[in-house]
């Protein structure tokens, strides 16, 4: 790496770790003083750290001051504009970053959500479709009257569920109101002993939460589980897909002959 380069990839990176640090606002108020400001001059440095007070913004001033010195020929409309776009680009990530999910006892590490609030958000967020996916359910009456209230607000749901737990009996009372599914021991693996033991639910192919999770009491309120909830729907769009062609024509995935749900 050469001087010159080495000097124009410390700008970048001092543009880049201010966009991460500074809020959005902050951003768009520093971009307008550089704007205003051909080069890196004495009074620079001062303006940022009155737009900005507090929150260790006079030492990202004082870097920035110091970096754009050593490119001095970059112009401040260029500088702007690369805080703009580094910072709407933050921003964006943050948005779609996934979020631990967790029940049970908590920590000091990152902050975690609770997995109930995370489901009934999910639930509660829907607006076209809902896929649930769970291992076993019980103890899940409050779950149940959010199902039903996203069906009354047209919310096509689709409840993929192990037969050997009985779980689709925690949902009887939307039969006729949403699409259950199962998997056939004659579709399974293991000489018919494989488990459906995933646990997703993915709101408008948008949201999801993966994790360890039943749609039980406990592993809602009180056990040691974890799980993430994403928002990056790229990736929840790929989940669900898999799921889709599980339900396929040919896939392992049937509807429940009994079952009058939603077509």
């Amino acid at each position: 790496m050469t001087k010159e380069s080495g000097f124009r990839r410390g700008l970048v990176d001092t543009v880049v770790r201010i966009a991460a640090q500074l809020p959005a606002r902050q951003a768009h108020a520093w971009a307008a003083i550089l704007r205003r400001h051909p080069g890196p001059d004495q009074a620079l440095e001062a303006e940022l750290i009155a737009a900005a007070p507090g929150g260790g913004s006079a030492s990202l001033a004082s870097t920035l001051a110091a970096q754009w010195r050593r490119e001095p020929k970059v112009p401040g409309t260029a500088l702007a504009l690369a805080l703009l776009t580094a910072s709407e680009t933050s921003e964006r990530a943050e948005r779609l970053r996934a979020q631990v999910v967790v029940t049970g006892p908590s920590s000091l590490e990152q902050p975690t959500r609770l997995t109930s609030a995370a489901v009934f958000q999910l639930v509660a967020s829907a607006r076209r479709e809902l896929l649930v996916v769970s291992f076993a359910a019980y103890r899940s009456a409050g779950l149940v009257g959010a199902l039903a209230a996203a069906t009354d607000r047209g919310v096509r749901i689709d409840l993929v569920l192990e037969d050997s737990t009985g779980a689709a009996d925690a949902f009887s009372a939307l039969q006729g109101r949403v699409r259950f599914w199962h998997w056939p021991s004659a579709e399974r693996g293991a000489n018919g002993r494989a488990a459906l033991h995933a646990k997703v639910i993915a709101a408008d192919c948008s949201s999801a939460l993966v994790g360890s999770a039943n749609l039980t009491g406990r592993a809602l309120n009180e056990n040691i589980e974890v799980g993430v909830f994403l928002r990056d729907p790229r990736t929840v769009r790929r989940i669900v897909g898999h799921f889709r062609a599980l339900m396929g024509e040919d896939g392992p995935l049937k509807l429940l002959k009994t079952d009058l749900g939603q077509s």
